[in-house]
């Protein structure tokens, strides 16, 4: 872990410089993402602040400073560890939202959330049902939530998060080797549509990022993921 040992400041972070290098190549409007701060500090040693909450909310102050001014069409934020530690989500989302309020107006502002992936194991026990107040704190424009490797009734814990923000589901499992099939994908995002109502879901997309699999096997994931959107869209 990294040490702590004096106040935070932004050193030689430079989001801006990284988001700019993506617009470069990304063709059109794109997504940037970055790691939240609850996540992060519970990554590192800290032996200046003395309390969780000020190495926490220090975090989330460079990180406001830093999205600023970000030249692209979302910037999401993206959190593993809160699912697995409930009990810290009103801490959680505080420092959340003072990164998600230095976000420029008109860019859209998304929170990804997961379980953690590592080799393919789940990293955190834990449900959607104990956080439906915490998702309804953050001030987010759409989630992005795992649920593709979830347990089937997950979805029902969302039934209650408010109707002004969007729900992207995982329709894909970046967990398994297993390609999709178009039937299959169409078919999660029906039974979504079915439990959270129809028009609730307004983005479907893979659980996590693809970083444990193979391109071949990611990129038919990627390709079976829109023809699953359009099939269901077509019937």
């Amino acid at each position: 872990a990294a040490v702590v040992d004096g106040p935070l400041g932004e050193g030689s972070l430079d989001l801006r410089s990284d988001c700019e290098r993506a617009a470069r190549v990304a063709g059109g409007p794109f997504k940037f993402t970055l790691t939240s701060p609850y996540m992060l500090a519970r990554t590192l040693l800290d032996r200046h602040y003395g309390k969780f909450e000020s190495l926490l909310m220090g975090i989330a102050d460079v990180l406001a400073m830093q999205v600023k001014g970000l030249p692209c069409a979302c910037v999401q934020v993206d959190e593993a560890n809160i699912p697995g530690n409930p009990e810290h989500a009103p801490l959680a989302a505080s420092s959340m939202n003072r990164v998600l309020d230095a976000i420029d107006p008109g860019t859209t502002r998304a929170v990804h959330f997961c379980f953690g992936n590592y080799g393919g194991q789940t990293i955190q026990k834990g449900s959607w049902r104990k956080l439906t107040d915490f998702l309804n704190a953050l001030h987010v424009d759409h989630l992005v939530l795992e649920l593709a490797h979830r347990p089937a009734d997950d979805l029902e814990s969302l039934k209650d998060i408010d109707p002004k923000i969007g729900i992207g589901i995982g329709v894909v499992d970046i967990k398994v080797n297993h390609v999709e099939t178009p039937d299959e994908i169409a078919a999660r995002i029906e039974q979504a549509e079915k439990v959270l109502g129809a028009g609730r879901v307004t983005y479907v997309h893979p659980d996590c990022g693809f970083w444990m699999l193979k391109r071949s096997i990611a990129d038919r994931k990627i390709a079976a993921l829109a023809a699953g959107r359009d099939l269901y869209l077509s019937r």
